[in-house]
Formats: structure tokens, sequence, C-alpha cells
């Protein structure tokens, strides 16, 4: 497969920034796109609702399928799932990209955030993987993508936000458990994780502001790795934690000087990669 033509895509939180950004390079291949989140009404500090997402994605050529809903309750994923098989006929494609954040320290973090980060995280994964995955192993080229990073045991990772870091790290170890458990039905699972930091809301409202946001790279670099793990053929590429730079440069693509927001010279690295 060289194009997502006609391919249905279920992802989760693409109202705005990666999410969205994937969404859209599948529509302009000519995918169906089902997307869910919450963001039915516009945020004062967030730009996009699922509504101005989807029309976005019809533009580019794609057709989309907006669900309002909560990947934490499991009558909205499903009911969302359901939907999306009537509309489209099946799913080819679960993306795992809705998260949520807080760096806090463990004496600081109240439980409710604890709460929310392993709900939307690491459930929200394994709920939403798990409403697809009947339709996944009908498709001819099922693929599970999950937005998390590769395991890191250092301790400066672990020791600086033990509660994210184990949300993020349980949606990798079970995106690697569907692909051990799926993979004699054809289904792959891979995580996919930047190099660098990324600009979106969150960036620029929790983690930096604008000096954050001139060392980052543009969505679109997450989007473009992703459409290349996409066309892959299910059966021999799965298993993998993989970073975008990395997946662009076994596509041919080594110079990523278009994906830079601001500073190219001073791209600061994500978290979680040493």
């Amino acid at each position: 497969m060289t194009t997502l033509a006609g391919r249905t895509m279920f992802i989760s939180g693409a109202s705005r920034g990666i999410g969205l950004a994937i969404a859209l390079r599948a529509a302009r291949d000519g995918a169906n796109i089902a997307l869910v989140a919450k963001t039915d009404e516009p945020h004062p500090a967030l730009p996009g609702t699922i509504h101005t997402a989807a029309a976005a994605i019809d533009e580019a050529g794609g057709r989309a399928l907006p669900i309002v809903g909560d990947i934490r309750d499991d009558d909205d994923v499903f009911s969302a799932v359901e939907r999306t098989v009537a509309e489209f006929g099946g799913i080819d494609i679960c993306v795992n990209n809705a998260s949520a954040i807080n760096l806090s320290g463990t004496l600081d973090l109240p439980m409710k955030r604890y709460d929310l980060m392993v709900d939307v995280n690491t459930r929200g994964t394994f709920l939403v993987t798990k409403a697809c995955l009947p339709h996944l192993k009908t498709s001819d080229n099922g693929h599970v993508l999950t937005l998390s990073p590769p395991i890191n045991l250092a301790a400066h990772w672990l020791g600086n936000h033990p509660a994210y870091t184990l949300s993020k790290y349980g949606m990798t170890l079970l995106t690697l458990g569907f692909a051990a458990e799926f993979a004699s039905s054809g289904v792959a699972a891979n995580c996919l994780w930047p190099r660098t930091i990324i600009a979106t809301a969150a960036i620029q409202n929790l983690l930096g502001g604008d000096q954050a946001m001139a060392r980052a790279r543009i969505p679109e670099v997450m989007a473009d790795a992703a459409h290349h793990v996409l066309v892959q053929e299910a059966s021999g590429y799965s298993g993998r934690c993989l970073i975008d730079d990395e997946v662009l440069a076994e596509a041919g693509v080594t110079d990523l000087s278009p994906y830079s927001s601001g500073d190219r010279s001073e791209l600061q690295r994500d978290i979680f990669l040493d």
C-alpha cells in the first residue's frame, strides 16, 4: 500500500494538534475518518472543536464522522465504533491519540489528576483498541497506532513525574501486548513518539509558551511519520516503538527543516528520549 484511500480510521481526540494533523494527512489520500472527542463547544484557551476538525477533514478530501464522546466512558466508545462501522462498513486503523498530561511530582499531584491521566491514557487506549479490534481483525491491513514513548527506565525519567510516566508507559506496554496477542490475526500494533517537542496547544499553554514553541517541530512531522507506518503491510510491521524522524528516514525523508516551527538549530528534545 502507498495510500490510505478508502481506508477507515478511528481516532481519539483529534480536534486539534497531532491528532488532527494525522487525520488530515489520511484525508488527503481520501480516507474515512471517525474522530471521537469531547470538544463539542469552543474552549477559550484551545483552538478548534470536533466540528471544525471534521470540516477540515472533508475539505482535505476525506469523509469525516465527528462523534462527541468521552473515551473514559465504555458506552460512548462502543457506540462510536458501532456508528463508524454503520457509516463506513468497517475499521482499518485505530489511532490512540487522546492523552492527558500533568508533570507534577508525587507530592504535588492531586489524585483527581492522577485518575484523569490513567483513565484517559492507559485505560482509554485499552478501551478504544478493544472496541476496534473485532473490526481490525476483519480488515485486510488492520493497524493500531498509539502515540506513546519507548520505555526508558532511566532514573531521571522515572523520578521526574512518576504518574504521567506510568500512564504513558502503560499505553506503550498495552500496544506491544496487542502486537503479540493479535499477531496471528494480521493486526499490527505500533507506538510512535516525536524526537522533538511538537508545536501544540499543550506546549503553548502548559509547557513553555512561545519560547518552547520556537524550539518545536510542527505536528505534520508526526502526521507524515504516522502515514508511512499505516501504509505498511501489517503482518510485517508490528510491535515497534518508533520515533518520527527515524520513520521518515526509512521513508527517504532526511531533510526535516520544513517541519521546524522556529529556530531549527535549537530544537528541544521531547521527554523520555535521552
